[in-house]
């Protein structure tokens, strides 16, 4: 699958986000893909490590796969140097706008990682300039690819457990980014042990670059509830704690209340858990029964005097030339055709403001309002 005949010119700019990793060689694996061009974003702080999942590791990773692609000091003199059909980003989460504003001004396809932004403000700046541009926008969710994230809706949909009536997401176990291992198969998982000025380097730990629990773990939480609930949330109550990361000035833990029309969700988030003690969720509740998401099963009780699940269900991957980011965006690209909904922009904007109220009730003390994205597709 090419462009005009030609293999589309990918581009990356930001490898803060070690996602980055699974982003580039999803789309190196497709056919119709060349990569070349990288460069990072200049960290407020100079990072001090180099260990596999940090950014120098990161852009090391993706030169190496490439075919001769160009490394770039400064992502502009990137795009004003090189024809590039898709861009993917990842750099710190609160410069998410600024560059999707910078690719929409030279009508370039991008994707980014989750969350879509810091605040809905700049998430409404980056859907704005896509839909201006008239070009495509997508925001990748590794638990999107996720089989049980299929059939738990599908099973919700079908009134197998009845109204929901509240989500459950804690995400955790998790000793925080760049920590040896990994709590979930298919994660990255980072080696070495860093020290606290190494990690008090890196932006995750850093509040003004987007960094902390409550963006990188709530924001799971926040696009299922949305996505299974099928509405819009009205109000949050958020909770933004540093209790054992005193080297950043970032929350390393985070838990949300947030309220829907006829439901709830509890949403929290950890950096410093060793072992959840339950099951890592989400957990849907139903006036008919319950769905509990345990390792790759989802599971539904639906006899009140049984501890053993009444069904269990592993869900079905996506059809083959839909199985991975790529092939839905390139999909997107080529025939208008509509992504999953999480990767989509009106489900990542009704998240992002779930987040932002939860940062804005954190600040204040109190229920913040959940705002409505008013934005035009065209």
């Amino acid at each position: 699958m090419a462009r005009k005949g030609q293999p589309y010119r990918l581009g990356v700019i930001g490898f803060a986000h070690m996602h980055v990793n699974e982003l580039v060689a999803r789309f190196l694996a497709h056919d119709g893909v060349d990569l070349v061009a990288c460069a990072d974003t200049v960290p407020r702080v100079p990072s001090l490590t180099e260990v596999e999942g940090s950014r120098r590791a990161n852009l090391k990773r993706a030169l190496a796969a490439s075919d001769g692609a160009k490394a770039f000091a400064d992502y502009r003199e990137m795009l004003d140097s090189e024809e590039l059909d898709i861009v993917i980003f990842c750099p710190e989460i609160a410069r998410h706008a600024e560059i999707a504003e910078a690719l929409a001004d030279r009508r370039i396809h991008m994707l980014t990682e989750k969350p879509m932004a810091a605040s809905l403000s700049d998430a409404l700046r980056m859907a704005r300039a896509a839909r201006q541009a008239d070009v495509v926008l997508m925001v990748n969710w590794p638990i999107t690819w996720r089989p049980w994230v299929l059939v738990v809706k599908d099973l919700i949909d079908a009134g197998r457990i009845g109204d929901v009536w509240e989500f459950k997401w804690r995400n955790g176990p998790s000793l925080g980014p760049l920590a040896a291992g990994s709590p979930h198969p298919g994660d990255t998982v980072v080696s070495g042990v860093l020290t606290d000025d190494e990690k008090a380097a890196e932006w995750w730990h850093q509040s003004d670059t987007g960094g902390g629990a409550l963006l990188d773990y709530c924001c799971y939480g926040a696009c299922l509830s949305t996505w299974y609930l099928d509405r819009h949330a009205i109000s949050a109550l958020g909770l933004k704690m540093n209790l054992l990361s005193r080297f950043g000035d970032a929350d390393d833990n985070a838990a949300m209340l947030v309220r829907f029309p006829d439901a709830m969700a509890v949403l929290e988030a950890t950096w410093t858990t060793f072992h959840a003690g339950i099951p890592h969720g989400p957990i849907v509740f139903g006036t008919k029964g319950t769905i509990v998401v345990d390792g790759a099963q989802a599971k539904v009780y639906q006899d009140r005097d049984s501890p053993e699940p009444t069904a269990t269900h592993r869900g079905d991957p996506f059809p083959a030339g839909r199985a991975t980011i790529a092939e839905q965006f390139i999909r997107r690209i080529e025939a208008g055709e509509d992504p999953h909904p999480t990767l989509d922009i009106p489900l990542n904007l009704a998240a992002t403001a779930i987040l932002d109220a939860g940062i804005r009730s954190a600040a204040s003390g109190r229920v913040e309002q959940v705002e409505t994205p008013v934005w035009d597709a065209g």
